[in-house]
């Protein structure tokens, strides 16, 4: 019986996955299809190739960016993935072996992520719709992922939107921001962003006024 459930998993397209997904409890999804190959590879090559920690992806849905990273010769025991719908988690535990899968909110590391153990961690990789949520939280996210992350952390993050996902006010004398080019494969066309601790200042750090950079 788990055979057949797991066959039926796998056999879904992603697309009806998603739509099923957001019918069946539309709280837990964020987008209605998930992130194209051409996305989920500028996603990838954002968050470089760190040799040593952990690469935590935030929200990663059916899995293309986890694709495209282990494509990039991440190795699965070193990726973490926080999905907070279960349906999703089964079905990226079936997809990706080796990978550790954590149903918990991403919008609660230091719960979600206890069970890491302080182990460290080089990049987050968000798909998370960052701009349906209180700026508060994005500002909670951001300094929760860099208090695990330390100075060489990077946090990537996509956007359908012009503007940054995390607003300037967070970023001033905290983040450097850098704009990516439009990824015009994608429907919607979509940005990535990617955002770096500033390396005269620490998470409480008072602001300064910093420009986002672009290329």
């Amino acid at each position: 019986m788990h055979d057949q459930k797991r066959k039926a998993r796998l056999g879904l397209g992603d697309g009806a996955h998603f739509l099923k997904s957001l019918m069946s409890t539309p709280h837990l999804t964020g987008a209605v299809a998930p992130s194209g190959r051409a996305l989920a590879r500028a996603m990838a090559r954002a968050a470089g190739p760190p040799e040593r920690g952990l690469v935590v992806e935030l929200g990663p849905g059916t899995g293309p960016v986890t694709r495209a990273l282990i494509d990039r010769g991440l190795n699965p025991g070193r990726l973490v993935m926080v999905e907070y719908n279960p349906q999703f988690c089964r079905l990226l535990e079936d997809r990706f072996a080796g990978a550790r899968v954590i149903h918990g909110d991403a919008y609660d590391l230091p719960r979600t992520l206890a069970a890491l153990n302080g182990e460290p961690v080089s990049a987050f990789v968000s798909s998370l719709p960052l701009l349906t949520r209180p700026q508060q939280e994005r500002e909670k996210l951001m300094g929760d992922a860099f208090a695990l992350m330390g100075a060489d952390g990077v946090f990537v993050q996509f956007t359908y939107g012009l503007l940054s996902p995390i607003p300037r006010e967070i970023c001033e004398g905290r983040y450097s921001a850098h704009r990516g080019r439009p990824i015009w494969a994608n429907l919607p066309p979509a940005r990535v962003w990617t955002y770096r601790l500033e390396s005269s200042a620490g998470p409480g750090a008072p602001p300064r006024r910093r420009r986002e950079t672009r290329p």
